[in-house]
């Protein structure tokens, strides 16, 4: 009796804990990356190479991605719609997606038509360099290259609340 009580509570505390990390409160923001400058990287869009410290001015919504993870799909036309909403006003979405077979990026890509800058990271250097673990995660960097926030799981980047914090980044530059 008393073994069955005990599995209960350790089931139910699991259970609790399971629901506090997937509450869209918890994936909302990761505090202990606010603060910390980006870290740097090359990248190439439109046949140019630039570097993530570059874009120091802009607000950057750095997505971590790839075509094989169902909720970045998902994901995707509400970044995409994001990219079109800021970028006159100094936003911009970066993708770095994790995918190994190059053409099936590309293929994602003219399919979704999606048209913000994306870059392609097969050895997931840049993610380690993050420390994403888990697709999609981004990161809001705020216009002196700062973390903002970091958010684990698809969003909708058009809600209101999202359009929100990103044009209060945007009014401090």
């Amino acid at each position: 009796m008393l073994r069955k009580v005990v599995s209960g509570i350790v089931v139910a505390g699991a259970l609790g804990l399971l629901l506090l990390f997937a509450s869209p409160s918890y994936r909302q923001g990761e505090p202990s990356m606010v603060g910390r400058r980006a870290p740097d990287f090359s990248f190439t869009h439109a046949g140019k190479t630039q570097r993530l410290s570059e874009l120091r001015g802009k607000v950057v919504v750095l997505n971590f991605w790839a075509t094989w993870c169902p909720p970045c799909v998902e994901e995707m036309p509400s970044l995409e719609a994001l990219h079109r909403e800021l970028a006159d006003e100094g936003g911009l979405v970066l993708g770095i997606s994790v995918d190994e077979d190059a053409q099936a990026y590309e293929e994602f890509l003219q399919r979704l038509q999606i048209t913000f800058p994306n870059h392609r990271d097969p050895s997931r250097q840049l993610a380690a360099k993050y420390g994403t673990a888990m697709f999609p995660e981004t990161y809001i960097l705020d216009p002196n290259g700062r973390i903002a926030k970091k958010v684990i799981g698809a969003q909708d980047w058009m809600s209101a609340e999202q359009i929100g914090y990103l044009r209060s980044l945007l009014e401090r530059r």
